[in-house]
């Protein structure tokens, strides 16, 4: 994966695919602040907010790189692909998009328990100037697939057994782990590392996380929830940011 500048916006990105970046990281003299709201909020009306309290800070929508968002139930695979559709549409109507590269990272998922009743933003992370040395970056949500998104991709798909959601977990805690090199981080570096599933996750995360993360003053927190895509298991994000209730 690549790390691509992007060019006066604060932030580089990691070469993703066509709904979202593997990840992104604040360019030297600027800082990642991830906001949280206290209150979900229709996607589309999400992001305008959002972009409304980036200006309002003195920013631009530009300088938007992150968003969480919250769907009612895992999509099909087309559902999905139909889905990133709109979203990108309103990523390239804001000039987001850069030579057709998607620098927004983002996580989605569905949670198990009080679900929205549509697609909802939970959260979402922008950049802006700062003195401080540390280094801040947001790793996009990923589940076990690998390559596009197609079902056969999906590793083990339709299998749930406790050594397939094991292999699951493993691959998704190696994809954090290269795109984590690939934002220029270490796990020392993380302030918070998210688990999306709904299995047995404190199995897991014992079995495929943590021996992985030892070096993490970060705590791995577990959401009930389900990827956003049937026979997808188990999903995790991860980041090093300052953090902000809205």
């Amino acid at each position: 994966m690549k790390l691509i500048k992007n060019q006066g916006r604060g932030y580089s990105f990691l070469e993703g695919i066509y709904p979202y970046s593997s990840g992104v990281v604040a360019n030297p003299g600027f800082e990642i602040v991830h906001v949280t709201l206290n209150s979900w909020l229709p996607w589309q009306d999400g992001m305008q907010q959002a972009r409304r309290f980036v200006e309002s800070e003195g920013g631009g929508v530009e300088q938007l790189c992150a968003f969480e968002l919250r769907c009612p139930r895992p999509h099909s695979m087309g559902g999905f692909i139909g889905f990133n559709e709109a979203y990108r549409n309103m990523l390239e109507q804001w000039g987001l998009v850069v030579d057709s590269q998607n620098p927004i990272a983002r996580t989605n998922v569905a949670p198990v328990e009080d679900a929205p009743d549509e697609t909802v933003l939970h959260a979402f992370s922008f950049v802006r100037p700062s003195r401080h040395a540390c280094r801040t970056f947001v790793v996009a949500g990923g589940g076990e697939l690998i390559g596009p998104l197609a079902v056969e991709n999906i590793v083990r798909a339709a299998d749930v057994t406790p050594d397939a959601l094991r292999e699951k977990a493993t691959v998704v805690m190696n994809l954090m782990l290269q795109r984590l090199r690939g934002l220029g981080g270490v796990p020392a570096d993380l302030t918070t590392i998210d688990v999306y599933t709904a299995h047995d996750a404190p199995t897991l995360i014992t079995q495929a996380v943590t021996p992985e993360l030892t070096d993490s003053p970060a705590e791995v927190v577990w959401f009930k929830a389900r990827p956003p895509i049937i026979d997808i298991e188990f999903e995790m994000d991860m980041r090093a940011t300052v953090e902000v209730i809205l």
